[in-house]
């Protein structure tokens, strides 16, 4: 599933050009209650409400590719469709016009959704001939085939917030009335995929607004596909793979995944320059991939064999694409410790070149004198000379609670 198809979609939906032929909906409480259910013809709506129903059709198609849109794919059985997806089937053949099949989804998903509080389901039918395109992306004037689907958008549903209002009738000002207000979706999704600008009766574009709690139960049990993680998870269980196998060993594991996201980062970017110039998929994760990441961070080899096969046991054949590993903060975080340790190295070379600089001065100055003394300005009247056993001495008093260095020995003074 590609940004270009969902874009082809996604564009349509304007008032000129949408095409939606009916909507249905299913009011429920907080109880999992249903208040209320409705089927209208699209294009009969109130401007307003017309205008509003397309921006939430359009939600369900925003977000990034891999994390808040996923392709999902029934659990299918070897050379059977499931019972879900002839469902699904059926839900789209009969647009919406058959109460017994919009009934047993509601009940799907009010049985099944984890979600407190109030909610709204929408459907949407639609169908969209695909125009012909050229290898240039020309447009030719004939329909290629028409993409018949469904939409479905979960809206919350929540109380305004309270407040004063001016009210007209009584020229006075009070309370204002508390709506349900009908919000942006939550979660949502589009029957049949729409892939390589046509349609994947074994597919499903699955839509959360949260890529860190994408609902597994509406994958798996309302839809009856295959749960997949978003790319935002796939990065944390990544990220604890590869720390938690870190934990026993003496450098912190902190600082080693830092090394093991700038070995990822420097892959993906290599990756993109040789295929730079190339119309291929982005590039894939492999197991090989993981194992070579861990050897070139410095990794020891038990360890990044641990590593490497919790990996495949985890992802299996549905290997996550390598930028959605890649942790933006993380690498930022080394890139300033990089920066601050060049800072100590350079800062502690200077400090050795002032040191040299400061001895080879004191050489020049020394010339041939045999002593040198260096005190505290307030010492140097003390100083006296003295013939001590008939040989001249230089008498320095010390007091008790004073400290003295001798060529850089500090206690030859006791």
């Amino acid at each position: 599933m590609q940004k270009k198809d969902i874009l082809e979609i996604k564009k349509r939906f304007k008032k000129d050009q949408a095409t939606f032929s009916k909507m249905a909906g299913c009011y429920v409480n907080g109880e999992k209650k249903i208040v209320t259910k409705f089927i209208e013809t699209f294009l009969n709506l109130e401007e307003d409400e017309y205008h509003k129903y397309l921006e939430i059709a359009k939600k369900v198609l925003t977000g990034t590719v891999g994390n808040n849109l996923l392709e999902l794919r029934f659990q299918q059985e070897v050379g059977r469709i499931t019972e879900k997806q002839t469902f699904y089937m059926d839900l789209k053949r009969t647009r919406l016009l058959k109460d017994e099949l919009l009934d047993a989804f509601y009940e799907s998903v009010i049985e099944n959704y984890h979600y407190v509080g109030n909610f709204i389901i929408l459907l949407f039918h639609d169908a969209y001939d695909v125009i012909t395109k050229t290898e240039d992306n020309l447009k030719l004037d004939e329909s290629e085939e028409v993409y018949e689907y469904v939409l479905c958008a979960v809206c919350p549903v929540s109380l305004s917030d309270p407040g004063l209002s001016y009210v007209e009738d009584e020229n006075m000002i009070r309370a204002r009335h508390r709506d349900w207000v009908v919000e942006m979706p939550k979660h949502g999704f589009v029957y049949p995929a729409f892939i390589d600008r046509s349609q994947d009766l074994d597919a499903v574009m699955y839509f959360t607004k949260n890529a860190k709690d994408p609902h597994p139960e509406f994958m798996e049990d309302i839809l009856g596909c295959q749960m997949k993680e978003t790319a935002q998870l796939q990065k944390e269980s990544f990220q604890a793979m590869v720390k938690g196998s870190l934990e026993d060993g003496n450098q912190p594991s902190e600082e080693i995944f830092m090394e093991v996201q700038d070995q990822l980062s420097a892959m993906v970017a290599d990756y993109k320059a040789t295929y730079a110039d190339a119309d291929v998929e982005p590039m894939v994760l492999t197991q090989r991939d993981v194992e070579g990441i861990l050897v070139d961070s410095g990794i020891p080899e038990n360890v990044t064999k641990e590593i490497t096969a919790s990996y495949g046991s985890y992802y299996g054949e549905d290997l996550p694409l390598a930028e959605s590993l890649i942790d933006a903060k993380v690498l930022k975080e080394k890139q300033q410790r990089d920066k601050e340790e060049r800072l100590k190295k350079e800062v502690s070379l200077l400090h050795s070149e002032l040191e040299k600089v400061k001895e080879e001065k004191e050489k020049e100055e020394a010339g041939d004198y045999d002593v040198i003394l260096r005190v505290k300005e307030e010492k140097v009247a003390k100083i006296r000379s003295q013939i001590i056993d008939g040989q001249k001495c230089i008498v320095i008093p010390v007091e008790d609670h004073e400290q003295a260095m001798i060529n850089g020995v500090e206690d030859l003074l006791k």
